[in-house]
C-alpha cells in the first residue's frame, strides 16, 4: 500500500496530556500499528514535530520515542510557515491557545485542538468563523464520546431503549492533592484563574458536547461553583493561593428526544471517589435506566426493577447493584483520543469538515460562562439556540 505522510506540528506535547494521550497513546500508537489506513488504500504516517518552550524536555521526548531530532522546535512561527506541515495540534495553557490556532489557521493549516478552545467564547466563535472561511479542517478534542462506556450508551439511546428519558445524572472527579505533603496529579494552572484555570472552564465544555451530542440541546443551566481547597502548592513546593474553582454543581435543562429532560451534573477535584469509575452517568427513562463511566455501562429495564421498599427498620438482604446488567462490548474499543485522532486524520488528509469543529468548541466555552455567571448571581441562564458575538456579553 501506498504510504502518505502527514506532518503534524504538536504544540504543548511536554504537558501531561499532550504527552501521555495525544502524542503516546495516539500518534505514536497509530505509528505502531502502521499507521492510518485510507479508503482509497493509501495509508498515512503521521509524523510529529514537536513544538514548546522548552527546547531541553523536547529533545528529551524525540529521543525517548525515537523521533527524529531534527523534528523539534521553539519557534512555531517557523514550523508554521513549513509546506510539508499540515496539520497543527495544540494542547498548551488555554491562555496560550487562541494565538497560536489563529497563526496555524493564517498559515491555511488544518487545526485539532484541546478544549477549551479559547478563554472566551467570543474567542472561540472568532476561531471557528476564520476556520471556516479559510477552508481548512477543524476540530476539537471530544474524547469522551469515544470512550466505550459512552458508546455503548449512546447505542442505548439510538435503539430507544430508555423510551422517554427523564434525567441524567453525573459525577465526575477525584481528590487532587494539595500539593504540600503529597505531589498534585494536576498542573498548578488549573487552580490559578488568572491563567485560564477552573473545573468549570475545564469540565463545563465536556458537558456540553457529552449532552448534545448523545441527549439533545443544552437550553438552560444553573451552576453553583465553588474553591474548596484554598491553598495549593505548586510544582517547586511552592504555596499560592487557589484563585480557581475546584467544584461545580449543575442542574441543566436539556431538549430531549421526546421532550425536556433533566441534567444534574456534580464536577470536582474535592471528592473521595466512591464510584466505580472517575466518571459515571445515570439515565433514567420510562421503560429502563443505564450507568455508563469510561468503559462499563450498565442496564436495568422497566420489566426487570425490582421493587424496592422504604424501612429504615430492617437491614438491606439485597445487593442492588447486582440486580443491573452488563451490556456486552460488541467490538473492540480503542483509546478513545486514539480513535478520534484516526477519524481527524482521514478528514483532514480529504479536506472534509469535522463534525466535532470549532463551532461545537465554542459552544462549550460558552456553556462555562453561562455557568459562571449563574454561579455569580445565583440566576438562571438560557443558553441561545444559536451562537452568537454577544455569548460571553449576556453571561457576563
Amino acid at each position: 500500500m501506498e504510504r502518505e505522510t502527514i506532518r503534524i506540528a504538536m504544540n504543548g506535547v511536554t504537558g501531561r496530556m499532550g504527552h501521555r494521550q495525544h502524542l503516546v497513546r495516539s500518534i505514536l500508537a497509530l505509528r505502531e500499528r502502521g499507521g492510518v489506513p485510507l479508503d482509497d488504500g493509501r495509508v498515512l504516517w503521521p509524523e510529529p514535530v514537536l513544538v514548546g518552550r522548552r527546547p531541553e524536555a523536547l529533545r528529551a521526548l524525540a529521543e525517548r520515542y525515537g523521533l527524529d531530532p531534527s523534528a523539534v522546535s521553539t519557534d512555531l512561527d517557523a514550523v508554521l510557515a513549513d509546506d510539508r506541515v499540515q496539520v497543527y495540534f495544540d494542547a498548551q495553557l488555554t491562555s496560550a491557545r487562541e494565538e497560536s490556532v489563529r497563526k496555524a489557521i493564517a498559515a491555511g493549516k488544518h487545526v485539532y485542538v484541546e478544549k477549551p478552545s479559547a478563554t472566551t467564547s467570543e474567542g472561540a466563535l472568532e476561531l471557528a468563523r476564520l476556520a471556516e472561511a479559510a477552508g481548512v479542517t477543524h476540530g476539537i478534542v471530544q474524547d469522551k464520546l469515544f470512550l466505550p462506556g459512552l458508546r455503548k450508551l449512546k447505542r442505548l439511546v439510538d435503539a430507544g431503549f430508555f423510551g422517554r428519558i427523564l434525567s441524567v445524572r453525573g459525577e465526575f472527579g477525584y481528590w487532587v492533592f494539595e500539593g504540600d505533603w503529597q505531589e498534585a496529579q494536576r498542573p498548578s494552572w488549573n487552580y490559578r484563574a488568572e491563567d485560564g484555570g477552573g473545573i468549570v472552564a475545564d469540565m463545563f465544555p465536556h458537558w456540553e458536547y457529552v449532552l448534545s451530542g448523545l441527549f439533545g440541546q443544552v437550553r438552560s443551566v444553573w451552576a453553583l461553583a465553588a474553591t474548596h481547597l484554598p491553598d495549593r502548592w505548586d510544582e517547586q513546593g511552592a504555596h499560592y493561593p487557589a484563585t480557581a474553582d475546584d467544584a461545580a454543581y449543575g442542574i441543566l435543562e436539556v431538549d430531549g428526544p421526546h421532550g425536556p429532560l433533566v441534567a444534574q451534573l456534580n464536577s470536582s477535584w474535592a471528592v473521595r471517589v466512591h464510584r466505580d469509575e472517575l466518571v459515571e452517568f445515570q439515565v433514567d427513562g420510562v421503560e429502563g435506566s443505564a450507568v455508563a463511566g469510561l468503559r462499563r455501562c450498565r442496564i436495568q429495564h422497566r420489566a426487570t426493577t425490582p421493587r424496592p421498599v422504604w424501612n429504615p427498620d430492617l437491614p438491606l438482604t439485597e445487593s442492588f447493584r447486582d440486580q443491573w446488567q452488563e451490556v456486552p462490548d460488541n467490538g473492540e474499543f480503542d483509546n478513545g483520543f486514539l480513535a478520534q485522532w484516526e477519524a481527524f486524520l482521514r478528514l483532514a488528509a480529504r479536506g472534509e469538515p469535522c463534525p466535532w469543529d470549532l463551532f461545537s468548541g465554542a459552544r462549550g466555552v460558552r456553556l462555562a460562562e453561562l455557568a459562571l455567571a449563574s454561579s455569580a448571581d445565583g440566576q438562571r441562564r438560557t443558553v441561545p439556540e444559536e451562537l452568537d458575538d454577544t455569548a460571553g456579553e449576556s453571561a457576563r
